[in-house]
């Protein structure tokens, strides 16, 4: 059993919480408007779940999932995610957080922002390129043929390697990108971007990818 702390209970992260608590994990989630905003959702997920402020839930998880809007990246707490495996779910929405130039320009990607952030912590990304709500709906058992793919890169390898294990017990199969210097791969408007792939045509999709759009 693994505790998941989440930081941020919007679409993508409620939905890896409710993925986590249906295979046996706990999850402590917290959002930016307070522990006693998220009492229905913690109802829903049950007695393997509680709401905490982002510090409690960083400090709680053993595994840390942020899902922040890029804009908020700067108020993910610290310290309590020092030497933990942070997976990253963002994207980058200009319309939504601003232009950022070195992302407009292809320097860098969205998971290198939130390493550069966290640099005690072990960034993999994760659930970026899926629609939320496929994330506890598409899954499949290991050697289901055509089974769907999802990406994780990380400049680390026990944190891809946590992602795949993941992953596959929540029914997808995982197709390392490498490094977080490649993960522009599976961003916003790329050719693997939510769309549902098999781990040979995620792997062909990203071989095609531009790095700007």
């Amino acid at each position: 059993m693994t505790t998941f702390g989440i930081i941020g209970a919007g679409h993508i992260g409620s939905q890896v919480a409710r993925a986590a608590v249906a295979h046996g994990h706990e999850v402590v989630i917290a959002n930016s408007r307070g522990p006693e905003t998220l009492r229905d959702l913690v109802e829903e997920l049950g007695p393997r779940a509680r709401a905490a402020t982002a510090e409690e839930a960083g400090a709680a998880g053993d595994v840390v999932v942020v899902s922040v809007p890029l804009h908020a990246l700067s108020k993910v707490p610290v310290e309590p995610l020092a030497g933990k495996i942070v997976l990253d779910t963002n994207n980058y929405y200009f319309e939504r957080d601003g232009h950022i130039e070195a992302l407009d320009k292809g320097e860098t990607t969205t998971s290198q922002l939130l390493q550069e952030h966290l640099p005690a912590s072990k960034v993999a990304k994760a659930f970026n390129h899926i629609t939320w709500s496929d994330i506890t709906t598409d899954g499949t058992p290991a050697g289901t043929p055509n089974r769907r793919a999802l990406a994780t890169s990380s400049d680390f390898s026990e944190a891809a390697a946590f992602v795949t294990a993941f992953y596959d017990e929540i029914g997808f199969d995982t197709v390392d990108v490498g490094p977080l210097s490649e993960s522009w791969r599976v961003e916003r408007d790329r050719p693997a971007y939510v769309r549902r792939q098999n781990a040979q045509e995620l792997e062909e999709n990203l071989a095609v990818a531009n790095r700007l759009p």
